[in-house]
């Protein structure tokens, strides 16, 4: 199944790092999404766009994960020639991503 079934994100900026969050719905599926997105797992769904390392912080009372990812936004806001400088879509392509739940 696809993320955006059961999470949703939001992405936030500075310079030319892309914070991604990941929020599960309920509690139940939080393990299940902990042990499957890794920042590996991320590193590789966004190579074509993260050009840096991708650091993964847990969030178990929110049911959460943040994702860090740098040199992600083509040298940031005031450099980047990209048409989502800031990298807001990355949150929306992020729940494209697929993973299995029992």
């Amino acid at each position: 199944m696809k993320l955006r079934e059961i999470a949703h994100s939001r992405t936030g900026d500075k310079g030319d790092i892309s914070n991604i969050s990941l929020i599960v719905y309920k509690e139940a599926d939080y393990e299940a999404v902990k042990a499957q997105v890794t920042a590996e797992k991320v590193r590789e769904f966004f190579s074509d766009i993260v050009q840096g390392d991708v650091v993964r912080y847990e969030l178990p009372r929110l049911h959460a994960l943040n994702f860090v990812m740098s040199k992600a936004l083509g040298g940031g806001v005031t450099r980047s020639l990209a048409i989502d400088m800031h990298g807001k879509s990355l949150s929306s392509a992020f729940l494209e991503l697929e993973i299995e739940l029992d």
